[in-house]
């Protein structure tokens, strides 16, 4: 099973923002991407993040992968569970969906950022704004 941390921030909101990916297979990491995206919203950078994952599950031709945030609200979005009001994400919103349909077998899971590998790809997060300061 596949297992794919994702983590987005901002510094300031807007402000400048990364996202981060940890990709495991077995609970062995075999990726690791960051990338900065400029002056943007927390949330925008959480889902090109989710975004990112997505990409990288289908290239790896993953069948059952489980995506873990700590963004409840991206999550909860994912799920179904809540609306996305905002413009700015709406059409990020329907990338991931369309991405996440091609997956076989796929789930949301939210946790704290101190749980499991959510600390290396927030890590990573930081490590890609300091650069860009």
């Amino acid at each position: 099973m596949y297992r794919i941390f994702s983590d987005g921030g901002s510094r300031g909101n807007p402000g400048p923002s990364a996202y981060a990916i940890v990709v495991t297979k077995d609970d062995v990491v075999i990726h690791q991407h960051s990338e900065f995206l400029g002056i943007n919203t927390n949330n925008y950078a959480e889902y090109r993040g989710l975004i990112a994952g997505l990409t990288k599950a289908i290239e790896l031709k993953a069948d059952d992968v489980e995506f873990i945030m700590d963004s409840e609200l991206v999550i909860k979005q994912m799920r179904g569970e809540y609306k996305v009001k905002n413009e700015n994400v709406r059409n990020l919103h329907l990338d991931a969906k369309a991405l996440s349909s091609l997956i076989p077998n796929i789930t949301f899971r939210n946790v704290r950022r101190s749980e499991m590998l959510i600390p290396l790809a927030d890590a990573l997060l930081n490590k890609e704004l300091d650069r860009h300061q």
